[in-house]
């Protein structure tokens, strides 16, 4: 039988950071691409356990993991994550894969003990959170565009039964990285029913991706990101209040951003989120997606954000937020942060009205 390898990192992309700490490297068809047994290394077992668990210690992921635990007992064909930051979507995706496959957790059809957390322990939980799983394909939107051969050479496995899970799982780490006849391709294996196959599509927002993989896909959004602390939320502040008065005036900020070393991918990142929540609110009706993103706990200085944000006609609502994605891919590929920050907040000045 030939041999099927869906590796697509450069030297440099073969491994992610902490805590997605599992590298993708090849899915053979004959067996596992790390050796007879296919068992990850100690470290990269223990980090990518660590990782896990801290997810589902996560109090504001409680919801999301229900409605999970909710989906496994009749799962959709394609589930979209949506929201969160990269590292908390491919966690909700770990925790996914395990929910469907953990081999402590009965099928659905036999009870209550379905809804239970997967345990972490069992062979089928420990090669599919490390990626060394038979029956789990994954494409790493982080280490470039993901091309129509690597899909063509997945969908050639997908008429075949799971090897050795219950459901095959394939995961699109920053989906939007799909090439458009990538995603044209993965597109016609949505629309032929694969029950033993559970597509994950995870995208900091549905509309990053053609509209047409977005309508097939059960959406879920995951909690917005938010400050992590005290510390991280005081020293934003400055920078949005220097936004404000840029937004106002047309002065100010680049002198705060030009200073050397003021600017890293961390603060855009929290940045463009700040902005990003204060567009939702700015929106009003969103609805549960507005709630899902952390409506009711704004600062102070969001509120006068979202006050310079009303004044966006709606065509100019969605060239932000094209705006706002396009800055945190730009960081995502190594982009110097500087350069990131000071492009976004001028688009924002071009696009605010003036009086």
């Amino acid at each position: 039988m030939a041999k099927l390898a869906l590796k697509k990192h450069s030297h440099q992309a073969a491994r992610v950071a902490a805590p997605d700490c599992a590298a993708p490297g090849e899915f053979d068809r004959e067996g596992p691409a790390t050796g007879e047994d296919g068992a990850p290394g100690k470290e990269e077992l223990a980090a990518a356990c660590a990782a896990l668990r801290a997810y589902m210690r996560m109090p504001s992921h409680a919801e999301a993991r229900g409605r999970l635990r909710r989906l496994a007992l009749l799962p959709p064909q394609v589930l979209l994550l949506e929201g969160g930051t990269a590292q908390e979507r491919l966690a909700a995706a770990h925790y996914w894969s395990l929910l469907l496959n953990c081999q402590s957790r009965p099928e659905p059809e036999q009870g209550p003990g379905a809804g239970a957390e997967p345990c972490l322990a069992c062979s089928a939980c420990i090669r599919m959170l490390t990626h060394q799983h038979r029956d789990c394909f994954f494409f790493d939107g982080l280490a470039g565009s993901i091309k129509i051969d690597e899909v063509r050479a997945m969908r050639g496995v997908l008429g075949e039964a799971p090897r050795e899970a219950r459901r095959r799982v394939v995961i699109f780490w920053e989906a939007q990285a799909l090439v458009e006849a990538a995603a044209n391709a993965l597109l016609k294996s949505f629309e032929e029913p694969r029950p033993q196959t559970s597509f994950l599509l995870l995208v900091a927002q549905r509309e990053r991706l053609l509209p047409t993989l977005a309508s097939r896909s059960f959406c879920l959004t995951l909690p917005w990101p938010r400050e992590q602390d005290a510390e991280e939320g005081a020293r934003l502040a400055p920078w949005e209040s220097a936004l404000c008065a840029f937004l106002a005036t047309g002065r100010g900020f680049f002198e705060r951003s030009g200073v050397k070393g003021a600017v890293d991918a961390s603060l855009v990142h929290c940045f463009a989120n700040r902005c990003r929540r204060a567009l939702v609110h700015r929106l009003g009706g969103a609805g549960a997606r507005a709630d899902a993103m952390g409506a009711g706990q704004r600062p102070e200085e969001e509120k006068r954000l979202e006050t310079l944000l009303a004044l966006l006609p709606d065509a100019r609502v969605r060239m932000l937020d094209e705006a706002l994605a396009e800055c945190q891919d730009s960081l995502i590929f190594g982009v110097n942060p500087a350069l990131v920050l000071e492009w976004l907040v001028t688009r924002m000045y071009f696009l605010i009205p003036r009086r």
